[in-house]
């Protein structure tokens, strides 16, 4: 049977029935499942006739079959949403609009015979995404993320190679960085050390000890992210090594320890699959800037720095990593963007998380250097930062407010100047107010995960 012909008579088979409409005559499990894996994996008017008679059924369970089939069946680009379209009601056309739908819906649960083909397709796609996923491990009940809803993200298991404990050199031998890259700028109990985005960009995560903690820097650059976390938890005798799964939640990484093979949600700190899962953990995050190397260097002249020769062949040029994702507005993978806020999805926000409450404040509050005095959950904080190199630390500040100070480098309350230190804002006679963690983010991220 020619194709149109083919295609016309399954738009009309769909039409025939309204949107989300159920089938009189219930259909088997089943027969649901094989019709379901013909949508996914079958070819020619087997495929189609599968696609026709999963619409004509009209239950939204099979729709995250269906946006999957969205995806990775791109040699029929009109049935499988005109299918997807009959059993949910919705408008959406695409594989990222059907997602953020989806998003949109957690009531509906999968059929049983989606956990199945999620599985056969991940293995397809490379067998060691079953050590996160596989036999039990996705079974309901046992994840704190939807099935559903957990993408690949174009790479395998380690596609984007971690650096565990990568070589640093001192700031002089650095000539190949320019003034104005980019570096997440770490320093703990006087060790201070920067990692240019430049090459974080390509591993998105390093493993390291810093004076003397144990730490990662978990990098998500679809979300703008740089955390940076403990990684000695308690009960466990050694730091947890993390490493890129190439599955994403949501368009922000899932990272993964080596020791359980745990997934977590690189936003939260928080395991959600596999032993760890459960177990009540969340990573404590330690303060990092971003900031660029000239200013960093200028304020840590003892700093050291990642050195260029990682032990990977990459183009660690400045703007190269990801360069067209950084400069459009829109975002790579599925996520739902709020639509009530004047921030874009990709807005830079600097956040802040203590006991009781997270906040967020758009970059653009610190547009030619500004400092900002606020409060979030129990804290009352100063932040002091600048917006062109994406710069902001946040202090602890009491009842004082601030301003900026007389002297680069300070700010000043009640004429009196303090120095903006990495650890703290230090007063002329000594007296410390403790630096906060903080990290800059796209506001998608942080709105999804943390909220305002």
């Amino acid at each position: 049977m020619p194709r149109l012909l083919v295609t016309l008579l399954t738009v009309l088979l769909f039409a025939a029935r309204p949107a989300g409409a159920a089938d009189p005559r219930p259909m088997p499990d089943d027969e649901v499942a094989r019709l379901s894996e013909l949508a996914l994996f079958g070819h020619g008017t087997s495929r189609l006739d599968a696609l026709g008679r999963l619409a004509a059924r009209g239950e939204p369970d099979v729709a995250a079959t269906l946006i999957t089939a969205m995806r990775y069946r791109r040699d029929v680009t009109l049935e499988t949403p005109f299918a997807f379209q009959a059993v949910t009601g919705s408008e959406a056309g695409t594989w990222f609009d059907a997602m953020v739908w989806q998003q949109a819906h957690p009531e509906i649960t999968p059929h049983p015979s989606y956990r199945v083909l999620k599985l056969k397709l991940l293995e397809r796609l490379d067998p060691n995404f079953l050590r996160f996923l596989g036999g039990e491990l996705s079974q309901p009940g046992k994840l704190d993320i939807r099935l559903e809803e957990i993408t690949w993200g174009g790479v395998r298991v380690d596609g984007i190679p971690s650096l565990d404990h990568p070589r640093m050199v001192p700031a002089a031998e650095a000539g190949w960085l320019q003034d104005d890259d980019l570096v997440f700028g770490v320093a703990i109990a006087g060790d201070v050390r920067a990692y240019p985005l430049r090459i974080m960009g390509w591993h998105e995560m390093f493993n390291d000890v810093v004076g003397g903690v144990p730490v990662a820097l978990a990098y998500c650059t679809l979300c703008g992210a740089g955390i940076l976390f403990e990684t000695l938890v308690e009960g466990r005798q050694e730091p947890l090594v993390f490493g890129s799964s190439g599955l994403l939640y949501r368009s922000n990484k899932l990272m993964f320890d080596r020791q359980t093979d745990s997934l977590w949600n690189q936003f939260t700190g928080r395991p959600v699959s596999g032993p760890l899962r459960g177990s009540g953990i969340e990573l404590a995050i330690r303060p990092v800037a971003i900031t660029g190397w000239a200013a960093w260097r200028a304020a840590n002249p003892g700093t050291t720095v990642l050195a260029l020769d990682t032990g990977f062949d990459r183009d660690y040029g400045s703007g190269v990593v990801y360069r067209d994702y950084f400069a459009s507005p829109g975002l790579m993978f599925p996520a739902a963007v709020a639509p009530d806020t004047p921030l874009g999805p990709k807005a830079h926000v600097f956040g802040v998380r203590v006991a009781g409450g997270a906040k967020a404040w758009p970059l653009t509050d610190f547009l030619g250097g500004a400092v900002v005095n606020d409060a979030v959950g129990l804290e009352t904080v100063v932040l002091v930062g600048e917006a062109e190199t994406r710069t902001v630390r946040a202090y602890r500040r009491g009842d004082r407010e601030f301003a900026e100070g007389a002297a680069p480098g300070t700010v000043s309350t009640g004429g009196v100047d303090w120095a903006v230190t990495e650890d703290a804002l230090v007063a002329p006679d000594g007296t410390r107010l403790a630096r906060l963690p903080g990290h800059v983010s796209y506001w998608f991220a942080w709105d999804g995960y943390l909220g305002r």
